[in-house]
């Protein structure tokens, strides 16, 4: 599968191929969880945003958390990435995954203390990583 440049910069990248839950791929119209997560994400991002500059979303088929099903990285230059994921692919979870997005963003290393995370992030972290050429100081 060959790579596809995209925009650098912060960005949430969803995993278009998940499941929509623990015991279904896709929903009744044939439409896999992840990209409709995405679709949720989409719509929300333009609402607040118009132009949808404020947001960069992107796709990836497999981000390998399958059994997380409707998993997201959030990722920006220099930066400390996030995979989260068990998500169910509604307005709920795209809203909640955007307002942590907008404090990730915000964040000078992409730590966002935990008193401003959004309820719907809460238990859906499934790793947390270091930008490259940095690991976290121990204490």
């Amino acid at each position: 599968m060959p790579m596809q440049s995209v925009e650098r910069g912060a960005s949430i990248v969803v995993c278009s191929t998940c499941r929509r839950d623990a015991d279904n791929r896709e929903n009744e119209k044939g439409e896999r969880g992840g990209e409709l997560l995405f679709r949720e994400l989409e719509a929300l991002a333009r609402q607040d945003d118009p132009s949808g500059a404020h947001v960069s979303l992107q796709r990836m088929p497999c981000l390998f958390a399958c059994s997380r099903f409707c998993t997201v990285h959030l990722r920006a230059p220099g930066k400390v990435g996030y995979v989260l994921g068990n998500f169910t692919p509604d307005r709920e979870s795209a809203e909640a995954v955007l307002a942590f997005f907008k404090a990730y963003r915000e964040s000078e290393e992409g730590i966002v203390p935990f008193r401003e995370w959004p309820e719907g992030v809460k238990g859906h972290f499934i790793t947390r990583m270091p930008p490259e050429g940095y690991v976290l100081e121990a204490g």
